[in-house]
């Protein structure tokens, strides 16, 4: 076997050269792309102050057994020091398997669930109807569309206050059911119709941002794939399910994953529409707001705790779900 060897440099060809260290590597990286460091480098300093620094300091409460009566205040002239201190894990083991578990974390979680669910799916669906509806050609399109995303331009909290007063005993919802004599929901009372009013608000807020989205994605789809569907034979509902659904695959994973991400911690619609009224329409983003501030004494231990808790149910959700699409992709290429 005939090795080559360079002349200038004395080595064989093919050999590889050594990797540099990661001082070097780091270096050569600085010198190559300063530009893009010096660009990116008041981000990372926002994203550290109001991201990083608030999730780690809120992970170490999590750790303590801090509330409001042992935690550095000042009275007056006195300033008094912190006295709480550190209990390791066993906040998450209160909330997830103590005596009052199920009351505090699980029937909360439950709800949750079934409320990201049932939202989500709503959202989708409502949006998908009226983006294929304003996919068509027809008179007024700009005014529909117009209209129909209104109810995303205007501020959440208008929104809510409307629908709260809307769905008041004396509000015009009642009214009108009243004068069809049908029965009047409590609304902002009942357990079961409190959940109803959330669902059904929710719904109005989120519905304008899927239905745009989704019409985006069906004005990508080419429009020769329908024209060969309908050349082969294929009715409206096999055009929907063979190149619609497929064509909107991409668009559909992101919105929906956005949406469940936006719906899991939708924190005013509830809070708003609600306040602390509603113990049992609470999800878990507004309980533990209710436990670190709208409680005496307010527990800033446990709130925490429930900010950990969901942080990594979202990660959890969110790593399996990517996975399960790939693999689903990965099928369909096969």
């Amino acid at each position: 076997m005939t090795v080559a060897i360079d002349r200038a440099t004395g080595k064989r060809r093919g050999d590889r050269t050594p990797r540099p260290g990661l001082g070097r590597r780091l270096k050569d990286g600085y010198q190559k792309h300063w530009y893009a460091y010096a660009m990116i480098a008041p981000v990372a300093v926002v994203i550290g102050v109001l991201v990083l620094y608030p999730l780690g300091y809120g992970l170490y409460l999590t750790l303590t057994d801090a509330n409001s009566l042992n935690t550095a205040r000042t009275i007056g002239v006195n300033e008094i020091e912190a006295t709480y201190k550190f209990i390791g894990l066993d906040n998450y083991a209160d909330i997830l398997w103590g005596p009052t578990a199920y009351d505090r974390f699980w029937s909360h979680f439950i709800w949750t669930i079934v409320w990201t669910a049932v939202c989500v799916g709503l959202h989708y669906c409502i949006g998908l109807g009226l983006a294929l509806l304003l996919n068509q050609k027809l008179r007024g399109r700009t005014f529909y569309r117009l209209v129909l995303v209104l109810p995303w331009a205007v501020p959440t909290f208008v929104t809510v206050f409307g629908w709260r007063f809307m769905l008041a005993d004396g509000g015009i919802i009642n009214a009108g059911l009243d004068a069809l004599h049908l029965p009047t929901p409590l609304w902002l009372e009942d357990t079961f119709w409190q959940r109803f009013a959330a669902i059904m608000v929710n719904t109005w807020c989120g519905v304008p941002f899927m239905m745009v989205s989704l019409l985006g994605g069906l004005q990508s789809i080419d429009k020769s794939l329908y024209e060969a569907a309908e050349m082969d034979g294929a009715n409206a509902w096999q055009r929907f399910r063979y190149v619609t659904l497929p064509g909107l695959r991409s668009v559909s994973s992101t919105v929906v994953l956005l949406g469940i991400i936006w719906t899991f911690n939708q924190f005013a619609v509830i809070f708003l529409l609600f306040g602390n009224t509603a113990p049992d329409a609470q999800i878990l983003v507004t309980w533990a707001y209710q436990l670190g501030f709208g409680q005496q004494p307010r527990d800033f231990a446990q709130s925490a705790a429930y900010g950990i808790l969901l942080l990594a149910i979202l990660i959890v959700f969110t790593s399996f779900y990517r996975r399960w699409l790939n693999r689903n992709e990965q099928q369909l290429a096969i």
